[in-house]
């Protein structure tokens, strides 16, 4: 059983990873219902909430639940280093981007970027232009996806 993609509990041959076999069994053993009833309950508790998400321009309506998965991502200790490296050096390069754009601005010089995808961005603040912020730190919160 060959699969396309990538499946934290399983491997390619549909073996089950060795991070994830009491989970599998303690799944294994859960009735379908049960977990469609956590599941109904954990959109409830997300609605009752309000983590939800707005969706301009959709017709059906904008509020959205949150995506959210009942069945948990379990990364092994060797794996999350890897991943923790990258959402570091993500981070990094917003606030170099940043920094870049409220000073030198080289990457607008370069013709990467329009200068009027930036400059007249409601989101480009002009007072930050030349301001030097400590360690750089511009987007001092960040949100970065797994997925």
């Amino acid at each position: 059983m060959d699969r396309k993609y990538y499946d934290e509990m399983y491997d390619a041959q549909g073996k089950c990873r060795p991070h994830y076999l009491e989970f599998a069994r303690w799944l294994a053993a859960i009735p379908p219902e049960q977990l469609d009833l956590r599941r109904r309950e954990a959109d409830l508790l997300f609605h009752r909430a309000g983590i939800t998400f707005t969706l301009y321009g959709d017709e059906q309506g904008t509020e959205r639940l949150i995506p959210f998965d009942t069945i948990p991502r379990s990364i092994p200790a060797s794996e999350w280093r890897m991943v923790e490296r990258g959402c570091i050096q993500r981070v990094q390069a917003l606030n170099m981007f940043l920094a870049d754009l409220y000073h030198d601005q080289r990457i607008i010089k370069a013709g990467i970027i329009p200068a009027e995808q930036v400059l007249a961005n409601e989101g480009y603040q002009i007072a930050m232009q030349g301001l030097d912020l400590h360690r750089d730190l511009y987007a001092h919160i960040a949100g970065v996806d797994l997925v």
